[in-house]
């Protein structure tokens, strides 16, 4: 059965045309506007010059604002593994929610589920592979915290959406804030670029920012970019 989406189309996207093999990922972003109108218009303003390929509102309803094989203006400046520029390889959506900015909420059931069909479709469709579904912050850690630490990344992960480790929480609690010596923090490093977290910036405490981003995505109950044991253990387990 066909999802339901209905169409608001934005023309901020190239007009050049993609193949299916060229879509390798998918990313998820909040919208980080303090209404879903307001993130709407300015998702389909040419002047904001910024769009993705689909929204979905808080009532789950999902909007197609780009077609799939057309190249949106989500990402930015953005890196994963040996991929630089990923508008060119991913499908973007956007999910309706005020954001850090202003007063960041927990997602709702509907918009979860509605962007677990939206996900499957895509990768049946695209043969995406489920490691490759990524959060904003990901793929620009320096920069973006979307789609934040109240994503349920554990939750779409059994569900076949992204990875996840199966670690028992309450061993991991037990090597929270335990500190990892300069060996151990290179371990940290050279795991999660393995995961495909980019080292190719040179901005000043960028290596803080990835664990930041990190610990968003695996261990949201403490984001304070110090690496511990408990961090360190993740990565191991998610190569």
């Amino acid at each position: 059965m066909p999802l339901k989406t209905t169409k608001n189309y934005s023309i901020n996207f190239n007009p050049k045309k993609r193949v299916k093999k060229d879509i390798k990922f998918v990313v998820f972003h909040y919208t980080g506007m303090k209404s879903e109108k307001s993130a709407i218009s300015w998702l389909t303003n040419i002047q904001s010059q910024v769009a993705a390929h689909y929204m979905v509102k808080g009532n789950g309803q999902i909007i197609n604002m780009v077609p799939d094989l057309y190249i949106a203006w989500h990402a930015g400046i953005s890196c994963w593994g040996k991929e630089n520029s990923l508008n060119k390889s991913s499908i973007g959506i956007e999910i309706a929610n005020p954001g850090h900015q202003f007063g960041y909420k927990k997602f709702s059931k509907k918009q979860i589920n509605s962007l677990i069909k939206l996900s499957k479709i895509l990768m049946k469709k695209y043969k995406i592979n489920k490691k490759n579904f990524l959060g904003h912050s990901d793929i620009a850690p320096d920069r973006k915290k979307d789609p934040g630490e109240k994503f349920p990344w554990r939750y779409l992960a059994k569900r076949k959406i992204g990875i996840w480790h199966k670690l028992d929480s309450k061993k991991l609690r037990k090597l929270r804030n335990k500190k990892c010596n300069q060996l151990l923090q290179r371990n940290f490093f050279n795991n999660v670029f393995k995961i495909g977290y980019s080292t190719n910036s040179k901005k000043n405490n960028y290596l803080r920012y990835v664990t930041k981003a990190f610990q968003r995505r695996y261990r949201p109950e403490l984001i304070n970019g110090k690496i511990d044991q408990e961090s360190l253990f993740i990565s191991q387990k998610l190569i």
